[in-house]
């Protein structure tokens, strides 16, 4: 969907949890995801804008019950803000391009980055290197 959809037409080609995680800064259920077991090489992309977010290569099971990944496919693809909501300090990542809400990035994540972008899988699609099948979170 382009950058300028508007909220009708999101709501329309999203579902109520997609339309929820990312235009209203929502969390999934944890370990309910399509995408948290995928273990196929590809490309995880924004589910609103389809910008490229994270290679499969850098997804890893961080036991939180969402998608982990240790790095971005570039600087540009993640937007960060301070949240203070919840009664805690934490780091929001949105996609780069549509502003759409992805998840959080914390500090403990594997070498070589030391981060756990934290991200729910209703705000990704996943494109298979293989045969090129998407696949929805």
């Amino acid at each position: 969907m382009p950058k300028n959809s508007s909220e009708d037409d999101l709501k329309k080609n999203l579902t109520e949890m997609q339309f929820y995680v990312t235009q209203n800064h929502g969390t999934e259920p944890p370990f309910t995801g399509h995408l948290l077991h995928n273990k196929r090489d590809g490309v995880y992309h924004c589910l609103v804008c389809d910008a490229a977010l994270f290679n499969s290569q850098t997804k890893y099971d961080s036991g939180c019950g969402w998608p982990s990944f240790f790095e971005p496919v570039s600087e540009d693809a993640i937007r960060y803000i301070n949240d203070y909501s919840h009664g805690m300090q934490r780091i929001e990542i949105r996609c780069g391009k549509c502003d759409a809400h992805l998840g959080h990035v914390f500090p403990d994540g594997p070498q070589p980055t030391g981060e756990r972008y934290c991200v729910n899988s209703a705000s990704l699609s996943f494109t298979d290197d293989e045969d090129g099948t998407q696949t929805l979170g």
